[in-house]
């Protein structure tokens, strides 16, 4: 089948948006589909203001009509509402393709914290995105949320992990102090990290990862190591190597790291709130808490061994078959490719 997958969130972003795509189209072609992947590095870009690490595409819907007319997806799928997924979204409604939307991103949360957006408008505007699509993805930790926001139609598309990177590597020397607690991801406004680098926990803290935020922070907590970005075989060494995932993040919609750390035997500490409340049993891969140091210290005693199955339980090759099943296919569906031009 010929997939065309249409993202703003690309290469060489790093965060849970990215990886999910990247696993996706990677297990794709490697079931034999054809994948056409409009990213920003197709285009010229800007940086997007207060936030350069992201590029923001700079083309039309009409550049997109004439990729689409000249590919003849037999499915297309716009990942993300940046730029280059409302041109995406303008060309398939101008030509009548249907199309399948997903809903990453907690977008109105994280513009109010740069801008005085009212969450009302956002989220209008996002209604208005999503709802000329057949379908929208979302993980199942945030469903019921945007059900009860008016989002609809909504699909279930969960999310997986790379075992065989991310796993346990007893007996790995690291120069810390123990315990060690660690955090993985970007290094914004977004992600509460205040919350973690805040508290008053034995050992060492780290943070993996850069970011809006990296500098300042660096500065504020010099008793914190932070190490910057990490990928592949070293980013999963040094998340194998801590004791304890400590996760501050109130907005993510499902947290994928925590996943990943998991797998390495790392049991997480976070807040109760979407994400953590749906991957996380208490006692088991992680403790949850309204006071994260309470919750860290508990998850010091938990079994690395528990973390690792609960992990194992999630793989990329079922998130691929469920986003998959998920798709609207134009050549079988045509009353809703005719909905989807005149909806939204």
């Amino acid at each position: 089948m010929k997939i065309c997958i249409a993202t703003d969130a690309w290469h060489p972003q790093i965060n849970g948006v990215v990886t999910t795509l990247t696993r996706t189209a990677e297990t794709l072609r490697g079931w034999g589909h054809d994948l056409l992947t409009l990213t920003p590095d197709r285009f010229k870009t800007v940086a997007c203001p207060t936030y350069p690490e992201i590029r923001l595409s700079l083309t039309s819907p009409a550049a997109i009509r004439r990729l689409l007319a000249e590919w003849q997806p037999d499915a297309v799928h716009i990942a993300t509402e940046g730029p280059l997924g409302w041109a995406t979204r303008s060309a398939c409604r101008r030509i009548g393709l249907a199309f399948t939307t997903s809903y990453h991103t907690r977008f109105p949360e994280y513009l109010r914290m740069r801008v005085p957006m009212p969450l009302a408008f956002s989220y209008a505007l996002l209604k208005h995105f999503h709802g000329a699509a057949c379908r929208t993805m979302a993980a199942p930790t945030i469903i019921d949320e945007l059900r009860d926001r008016g989002f609809a139609p909504l699909v279930p598309w969960s999310r997986g992990v790379d075992t065989a990177l991310f796993r346990p590597r007893p007996g790995l020397p690291v120069d810390c102090q123990r315990p060690l607690f660690i955090y993985v991801g970007r290094v914004a406004p977004e992600k509460n990290l205040p919350a973690f680098l805040d508290l008053d926990l034995p050992g060492e803290k780290w943070v993996i990862g850069d970011g809006p935020e990296y500098s300042r922070l660096r500065r504020a907590y010099p008793l914190v190591r932070f190490t910057g970005a990490q990928h592949g075989e070293q980013l999963a060494r040094l998340m194998a190597a801590a004791d304890v995932f400590v996760f501050p993040s109130l907005t993510d919609t499902f947290g994928l790291v925590l996943l990943e750390a998991n797998a390495c035997g790392v049991p997480v500490a976070a807040y109760p709130v979407t994400g953590p409340r749906h991957l996380i049993r208490e006692g088991i891969n992680g403790c949850l808490d309204a006071d994260l140091g309470r919750a860290a210290l508990r998850a010091l005693t938990l079994s690395r061994t528990a973390c690792r199955e609960m992990a194992a339980r999630y793989s990329w090759e079922a998130c691929t078959r469920q986003f998959l099943g998920n798709l609207a296919i134009n050549h079988a569906i045509a009353p809703c490719s005719q909905a989807c031009a005149v909806r939204g």
